[in-house]
């Protein structure tokens, strides 16, 4: 079990080879986590069963569930897919960024959403990926396959961070391009204005969809805790400025719990599911978010 763990931890999925493996033992990590607190009470069933809705066809009802549970529960097929769910990942200049220890921001970003992307095709459902700079760079729809899952994967293993952010303009385009409502889950930094990203963001919920929002930071970007003078650059102008950072860090820690009180205040005025978390925070965080939300729209 604790060996199925370790991979929820980023330094150690960091070390795998590609793409695919990481997703799997990622998802291996987080099934055997199910099992233990704070999840107790999850099980491994949702990879082959969903509960009973009205209006399912009773043929279809596992018995045996039922006897173990007291639950209806419906088999799921091959061929049924319960939800689409679009994978909407930031690749801007800002998300290159790490202090050091830690992944980049990109990569921390791209192998949370390997892994909801495994999760998502073995339950059965269908997932797309898009990839926003300051434009979409890539925007593949939704599908169920096991083939299709590998060219997700593909694409992430390639990401590059590109150049500047307009996330919001990037945001509006996709959830114009959106056809079929389903269960959107952006993951970005979010470093662009938060009035022009909340009204994107709200674009997808008047489309009828369902957002998780998960933001995602370095460590050092939350604490501003440099012990030594620095040079700050902007990712993105490249503008300079030399400083001691203890100056700064009360201004900068206040506009930065301002920051992310903004978004945490105006997701949930919109039914939106906000998360945040750094790239020190294990997996199992942003999966099990998911997981949850999934349950509660089914």
């Amino acid at each position: 079990m604790q060996e199925a763990l370790k991979y929820l931890q980023p330094e150690i999925v960091a070390q795998l080879t590609n793409m695919e493996l990481r997703a799997r033992l990622v998802v291996e990590g987080f099934i055997t986590g199910l099992h233990k607190s704070p999840y107790h009470g999850f099980s491994v069933e949702f990879t082959e069963h969903r509960q009973y809705m009205p209006g399912d066809e009773i043929r279809h009802i596992d018995w045996k569930a039922y006897g173990k549970t007291d639950r209806y529960y419906i088999k799921q097929f091959e061929e049924e897919t319960n939800l689409k769910s679009y994978l909407i990942l930031d690749a801007s200049k800002s998300m290159a960024y790490t202090s050091g220890p830690y992944l980049r921001k990109a990569e921390y970003a791209s192998y949370i959403a390997a892994a909801l992307a495994y999760l998502m095709v073995e339950q059965r459902d269908a997932v797309g990926l898009t990839i926003f700079d300051e434009r979409v760079r890539t925007y593949l729809p939704p599908r169920g396959t096991k083939l299709y899952l590998k060219q997700l994967l593909r694409e992430l293993e390639l990401l590059q961070p590109g150049e500047k952010t307009s996330t919001g303009e990037s945001l509006h385009q996709v959830a114009e391009r959106i056809k079929r409502r389903g269960l959107v889950i952006v993951l970005s930094d979010l470093f662009d204005d938060p009035r022009q990203v909340m009204t994107a963001l709200k674009h997808f919920r008047h489309k009828g969809n369902e957002v998780i929002v998960l933001q995602v930071l370095d460590p050092i970007e939350r604490s501003f805790a440099f012990d030594h003078d620095a040079v700050f650059r902007d990712m993105e102008t490249k503008e300079e400025l030399m400083t001691q950072p203890s100056h700064i860090q009360k201004a900068y820690q206040e506009a930065m719990r301002e920051f992310l009180e903004t978004y945490k205040r105006e997701c949930r005025e919109n039914a939106i599911d906000y998360v945040l978390l750094d790239t020190s925070t294990p997996f199992d965080r942003a999966l099990f978010e998911y997981l949850s939300k999934r349950k509660r729209i089914h």
